[in-house]
């Protein structure tokens, strides 16, 4: 059982970061990559719709041509509807592309992945992020399992009730696999084990590289950590997990997503108060997390939700992002500053946003942009996914928002 890296809110504070983070020898800012976006809305709610529903959490991978038989690789999306009430949603919808996103077949709900009863509780798995398994052929999809009760409530009434599920697509038979929840280790830290919004990282020899928040259980602080699975296109098993990285304040540290660039491993977490970015040179053993802060020293502003990387290039040229919402941007009619949708380069060295580089990727509407997602097309292209939610507040709805689902390709520009 790994040992937990604690640390008090009131030493940042003090201090301003949080421990000592790993870095390589000094050496200038890394040259700004520059990028071009293009944004497109694929799906809006029914403007008919009275019972507070709305698509959200959608999130994108590619199935090669080589595999599809296609001229473009395929994107196979997946994505809820909210359900009317904080964090509940329905089973698990996809829609698909056979031509770079130019089109997208209609939302439909896999029989596969659909809620399973157990009795009067209903269980689903949500925060869904699915990828590709090049080794095996196979498209997964991992989220959080959750029990329902019959109003939405979700529910510990059982032990282990929030673990990490996991499905199986063959492009091939167009088969779904039923949920299955990956057997962590025994241990009351592991009581609660979510891998859910999470990017992670696919090594070259197959083994997989997931982003947990876990706990004791739900009311006391999360902490996160990095779980190395295997995966062989059927199960996905636990192999070991790296140090603990815990945060006393309000609900901790959780929902940490995971990129690799240049040979390192780079890890950005979320905190009620702020954001925190940590780095590894083994993909396993994290520095002390420091709270995300442009390059001058000051904080951005990010809280209270997920950000995502994104990488454009390859070699030396190649440039780090983040994706985040914040303060500070004439939003403080948004829930929790969730709008609009930001992109910034990192420096990788410093651990720091340079201000300089940041756009918008999604403006605001008075809805809220923070369950975004990244489906990598290639070096030089990815997509940046996100549905509007809270549409119905009398903001939103002021300002014009409709319940969209966007696709912001991102490219490296010429």
């Amino acid at each position: 059982m790994q040992k937990s890296k604690r640390f008090h809110y009131l030493a940042l504070l003090l201090a301003g970061v949080a421990g000592t983070v790993t870095s390589l020898p000094a050496q200038s800012p890394p040259q700004a990559v520059p990028f071009e976006v293009e944004r497109s809305v694929i799906l809006k709610r029914d403007p008919g719709t009275t019972d507070g529903s709305y698509w959200m959490h959608a999130r994108a991978a590619m199935i090669p041509a080589s595999v599809t038989g296609g001229k473009n690789p395929s994107a196979l999306m997946v994505l809820f509807k909210f359900l009317g009430r904080s964090d509940f949603y329905s089973g698990l919808y996809t829609m698909r592309s056979d031509d770079r996103g130019a089109t997208w077949s209609a939302p439909a709900l896999e029989p596969q992945l659909d809620w399973v009863k157990d009795g009067d509780v209903n269980i689903a798995v949500a925060d869904v992020v699915p990828d590709w398994h090049e080794k095996t052929g196979k498209f997964f999809a991992i989220g959080a399992q959750v029990r329902y009760s019959a109003n939405g409530k979700q529910l510990e009434d059982q032990p282990r009730a929030h673990q990490t599920a996991y499905t199986v697509h063959d492009p091939k038979s167009g088969d779904w696999k039923q949920w299955r929840t990956i057997e962590m280790p025994e241990g009351d830290q592991f009581n609660f084990a979510r891998n859910a919004c999470a990017q992670s990282v696919i090594e070259d020899n197959g083994d997989l590289l997931l982003p947990f928040y876990i706990g004791e259980k739900v009311g006391k602080p999360f902490s996160s950590t990095v779980v190395r699975c295997t995966f062989d296109g059927d199960q996905i098993k636990y192999v070991e997990h790296g140090n603990v990285l815990a945060l006393e304040t309000m609900r901790g540290l959780y929902e940490p997503s995971l990129v690799k660039f240049k040979g390192r491993y780079f890890l950005t977490l979320r905190n009620d108060i702020k954001g925190y970015v940590s780095v590894s040179d083994d993909g396993l053993q994290y520095a002390d997390p420091k709270p995300w802060t442009f390059e001058d020293g000051h904080e951005f502003g990010t809280y209270n939700t997920q950000q995502h990387w994104l990488t454009l290039g390859e070699g030396d040229d190649a440039g780090l992002f983040l994706i985040y919402t914040r303060r500070g941007a004439d939003n403080d009619h948004v829930v929790r500053h969730r709008a609009p949708l930001f992109m910034a380069q990192v420096d990788p060295e410093k651990l720091v946003v340079m201000r300089a580089t940041e756009q918008v990727l999604v403006p605001e509407n008075g809805s809220t942009l923070g369950n975004s997602g990244v489906t990598v097309v290639s070096a030089d292209e990815s997509w940046v996914t996100v549905g509007e939610a809270n549409v119905d507040r009398p903001e939103a709805k002021a300002r014009g928002a409709e319940g969209s689902v966007y696709v912001v390709k991102v490219r490296r520009a010429k």
